[in-house]
């Protein structure tokens, strides 16, 4: 895992006036510099091998808001797509997919990437819709089949997860993430690994602006690597043990948190990101119940809605 280099670097938060900013360009504006830190090494390398196509994956799993820390910030996204136009002639889109929950364009209109990525020429992208192939990878000493939308195994994919738990417990993470589009008829564990081996992201982007542990943390960092280590590195920030990751344990090859933590964090330039003060604020962090909202929940949203011009979320509406 010494090859699994993780960098870092806070954001500006100095115009945050001590709460969330709604406005959209206002935060790409502020994350423009911290995302050209992270991804500027993965950008000179993509710059050498001209990829015809870039697929970006967020956390857009649910139509929650931003500010929440359960999804990834578009204007995350919409800084890296930025830094993509101007580097590479490449095509750029947006990925997520259709489930039984709910339509992947609806979440994608709520969280404002459709009208973000008409600014560029960027498109949103429905992997449910794909058509896929069938790919064979190794994990430990199992040859694991896979069956990976095809948009994933073409071009270059780069993964960017927000920093949360899931329901579960572990990290959500680029590997738990990219695993979600797969469809496999063996070891659940194997086949997280052997996709995220498959698809190979060229770089994992962890959204750590707003983050979640019991409630939403402004932690205002980035960090940029491989998928495992960026995922090792989430999982000590929410206080967990890869060992209660096995997707974690499997794709690192060991079980000693402290020396897969070392190996993740080797060569890294964190700047100012203050790593233990996330770890405070965000160790044994949950998620919260499910169930319906309380009227007072949805009363109080749709008035900050009103004022502030963001949408009623779908589970609103009702």
């Amino acid at each position: 895992m010494a090859q699994h280099t993780v960098r870092g670097t806070p954001t500006d938060a100095d115009d945050r006036r001590g709460g969330w900013t709604p406005d959209l360009d206002t935060r790409m504006v502020r994350l423009e510099a911290p995302v050209r830190a992270v991804v500027d090494p993965t950008l000179e390398t993509l710059a050498r091998s001209e990829p015809d196509r870039i697929t970006i994956v967020p956390d857009a799993h649910y139509p929650f808001h931003p500010s929440t820390g359960m999804v990834t910030d578009p204007a995350v996204v919409g800084a890296l797509v930025s830094q993509l136009e101007d580097r590479l002639d490449a095509e750029i889109a947006v990925a997520g997919a259709t489930d039984e929950i709910i339509d992947f364009d609806r979440t994608a209109e709520y969280l404002g990437y459709s009208s973000l990525l008409e600014r560029f020429d960027a498109t949103t992208v429905d992997l449910a819709d794909e058509q896929r192939s069938d790919t064979q990878r190794e994990v430990d000493g199992w040859s694991v089949t896979v069956s990976v939308p095809n948009r994933l195994l073409e071009g270059e994919v780069i993964s960017v997860p927000t920093l949360r738990p899931t329901e579960a417990g572990p990290i959500a993470g680029g590997m738990h993430r990219l695993a979600e589009f797969i469809d496999s008829t063996g070891d659940d564990t194997l086949a997280a690994v052997a996709a995220t081996r498959a698809i190979d992201p060229a770089v994992s982007i962890l959204d750590a602006t707003v983050a979640y542990g019991d409630e939403p943390y402004a932690a205002d960092a980035l960090f940029a690597g491989t998928a495992p280590a960026v995922d090792a590195l989430g999982t000590s920030l929410l206080g967990r043990s890869i060992t209660d990751d096995d997707v974690l344990t499997t794709a690192v090859g060991m079980t000693d948190d402290d020396k897969a933590l070392s190996l993740s964090l080797e060569q890294v330039g964190t700047g100012d990101v203050d790593l233990d003060a996330i770890r405070t604020r965000l160790e044994g962090g949950e998620l919260p119940p499910t169930g319906e909202m309380h009227p007072v929940v949805t009363t109080a949203y749709r008035l900050y809605a009103g004022v502030s011009g963001d949408a009623v979320p779908p589970q609103l509406e009702h």
